[in-house]
């Protein structure tokens, strides 16, 4: 098990790397970044539904079922944004007549 201080310390350091690497990517990548921060937000969600299956007692099934809650709102947010972000790119020559 990871110590308090050195969780912080690598929550701290992917933080700034993540910082780092999104504020160098150039505007046009932006969208299948988000699709691939959904990927991730996809295995949050696994995560949560492991952490619920392991909970014994009331407290923690109900903060792991709230969990699994908000992670399945980000991750199904996450791609309803995608695909708005997608409609805007497609053509309307087909839609004007």
């Amino acid at each position: 098990m990871i110590e308090g201080f050195t969780a912080l310390y690598i929550f701290m350091l992917a933080a700034f790397t993540g910082y780092e690497v999104i504020s160098r990517v150039p505007v046009i990548l932006h969208t299948p970044l988000m699709s691939g921060s959904n990927f991730v937000h996809g295995i949050v969600l696994v995560g949560a539904m492991v952490a619920l299956g392991h909970a014994d007692t009331t407290l923690e099934q109900t903060i792991g079922f709230i969990g699994v809650i908000l992670a399945t709102g980000n991750a199904v947010g996450g791609y309803v944004v995608t695909e708005r972000m997608l409609e805007m790119f497609k053509s309307s020559k087909g839609g004007a007549k």
